[in-house]
């Protein structure tokens, strides 16, 4: 499968008008003639820094199984999604790359001489997975995640909810799964499709030939979330003010929160950092991260996938 990704930088920098000329006496403007060639070099070297960059880069994307060699990439991007929760996402890494026969990862096709000495053709530039939490219960990482939904549905949800939550999730006769889907910020939501589409293939083979993750009867979906800074997001009834927008950073992952039996927010404020490119902010407007838990039944993925065809086919 492939895609395609345009990244675009832009500066600007407003070239001043020049001065009027001024009649200065021969001494006078031999040291102005000094300077302004100074001046002129200064502002020379300025330009160049300043000139506006207006360029598209076109990416081919491909799709791997994942593997050892994949372990840093998934790491990280695992990283940016659990940020300081204390969740072993060394342990979680080596489970996907274990069960290699369910999942993917994106890589740029053919990286070639000409192109960015930094760029590594093993970079993983997103991947898509899914764990059987029921099935792998007892690894720390599990009961860790377990742990920090539950932690964050108390704070944030009625004790109603925390128990339905918690019933889920220690229900072993229907398995949740968890469904991990992480990407870098510039790559184009239409490679979504696709992923989702190998992976409920892999899943029906899973569960045709009775491996790990076969059948799920719930999704556990942890998504990357913003709000706009200064709006509630507490359990307290609401007012009559129009509730404010949740903005997904992958964008197809609210077609999952229409979905979702259960939902709820809480926010990572104290843990973001700026490795994404500083502080989050839509049409100027500053945002406070989340993380949204959803729990979405199994039998709704093929409304969701319609979805997905519908908004992503390119």
């Amino acid at each position: 499968m492939a895609s395609r990704s345009k990244r675009r930088a832009m500066e600007s920098g407003v070239p001043q008008p020049p001065d009027p000329p001024v009649q200065r006496d021969e001494e006078e403007e031999n040291e102005v003639e000094n300077e302004d060639e100074d001046d002129d070099d200064s502002d020379k070297e300025k330009d160049e820094e300043d000139e506006v960059i207006d360029k598209e880069v076109n990416i081919e994307f491909e799709a791997y199984s994942l593997s050892d060699n994949d372990y840093d990439g998934i790491k990280k991007l695992l990283q940016q999604l659990f940020l300081k929760a204390p969740v072993n996402t060394a342990e979680l890494t080596d489970l996907l790359i274990q069960q290699n026969h369910i999942g993917s990862v994106i890589k740029q096709t053919d990286v070639s001489e000409d192109s960015n000495d930094d760029m590594d053709e093993d970079e993983v530039f997103g991947f898509i997975s899914l764990l059987n939490l029921t099935e792998r219960k007892g690894t720390q990482c599990v009961e860790q995640i377990q742990e920090l939904v539950l932690r964050f549905c108390e704070k944030n949800c009625e004790k109603s909810m925390v128990e339905q939550l918690d019933k889920f999730l220690n229900d072993t006769t229907k398995p949740v799964g968890l469904l991990l889907s992480e990407r870098f910020i510039n790559v184009p939501p239409q490679i979504a499709l696709p992923m989702y589409q190998q992976l409920q293939k892999e899943l029906a083979g899973a569960h045709r030939t009775n491996k790990p993750c076969g059948k799920c009867y719930f999704y556990l979906l942890i998504s990357k979330t913003f709000l706009e800074a200064g709006k509630n997001n507490s359990k307290k009834k609401p007012s009559n003010k129009k509730k404010a927008a949740l903005m997904f950073a992958n964008a197809e992952e609210e077609f999952f929160y229409e979905k979702a039996i259960l939902k709820f927010n809480y926010s990572v404020q104290e843990e973001s950092d700026t490795c994404l490119g500083g502080k989050w902010s839509f049409d100027d407007v500053p945002m406070t991260p989340l993380r949204t838990v959803m729990l979405i039944p199994g039998d709704k993925m093929n409304e969701i996938m319609d979805k997905l065809k519908e908004y992503l086919s390119v």
